[in-house]
């Protein structure tokens, strides 16, 4: 778990202003729309930060096995993943697109660019309280900002109060909430607040982080790209043209 950050370190992320798994012990929680948990919190820093690739209903979701070196506003830099020179090629054509006052091929550049960023994502432990087991759920920056707003706001009542975590809407309009369950005696049955009882002065298992992202090096990631539909050839890349199948990585081959 190295290359991720975790606890307080993913939390300093989280409140930065800047803008699957191999052999896991544990998996996300199905968080979909119209999903609800009852669930405990036993610390502020049970996350870590991670940037994940992939595009919907076409390449599963992934984080590079070698990864790229950030900046702060979390773009590439160096150590450039297949994946992140797709995207750099994208945004070289809009800057060329800018430059010659094309505005409507610069937003398609854009939109192509963004697809094949990594996106800073952030793994959430809790206690799932129907089944006294713990939980990870996947979550965005911005929904994982306004989970652990209302964990900090109750850090001190963490050990007392149960909370509801639901997701609702959908696309961009979809809200994810974690809601204090104030009265427990009436809204949590028996075995959901033997549960809570049972975790009492416990942490979260932070080691079932470990594993819990598939981790792909760079010749499935390049196979990623064609099943995303990238034409591999465009950043100097193939598939079985050379004995690792690789093609060359080296970074002056291209222009940024």
């Amino acid at each position: 778990m190295t290359q991720f950050q975790s606890g307080a370190d993913a939390l300093n992320s989280l409140n930065a202003s800047n803008e699957g798994g191999n052999g896991s012990k544990a998996e996300f929680a199905s968080f979909k729309s119209g999903s609800s948990y009852k669930v405990r919190v036993t610390s502020t820093t049970d996350l870590i930060k991670f940037y994940s690739y992939g595009i919907f209903k076409k390449v599963n979701s992934f984080v590079a096995k070698d990864p790229s070196v950030k900046n702060a506003k979390g773009f590439a830099e160096s150590n450039f993943t297949p994946w992140d020179l797709a995207s750099n090629y994208y945004s070289d054509l809009k800057r060329k697109a800018e430059d010659a006052g094309q505005a409507a091929k610069a937003e398609e550049y854009k939109a192509e660019a963004g697809k094949y960023r990594a996106k800073e994502r952030y793994a959430f432990g809790f206690i799932d309280l129907t089944t006294g087991e713990p939980i990870i759920v996947d979550l965005s920056k911005k929904q994982a900002q306004g989970i652990h707003a209302v964990i900090a706001k109750y850090a001190a009542k963490l050990g007392k109060l149960a909370f509801e975590l639901s997701k609702s809407g959908s696309s961009t309009s979809t809200v994810v909430s974690l809601s204090p369950i104030i009265d427990m005696d009436e809204d949590l049955s028996d075995k959901e607040r033997e549960n809570f009882a049972k975790f009492a002065d416990k942490t979260f298992d932070m080691s079932l982080f470990d594993g819990l992202l598939f981790e792909a090096d760079e010749k499935q990631q390049i196979e990623n790209l064609v099943a995303a539909g990238f034409d591999i050839t465009l950043i100097g890349l193939s598939i079985g043209a050379s004995g690792d199948g690789l093609g060359d990585l080296s970074e002056d081959k291209f222009e940024f």
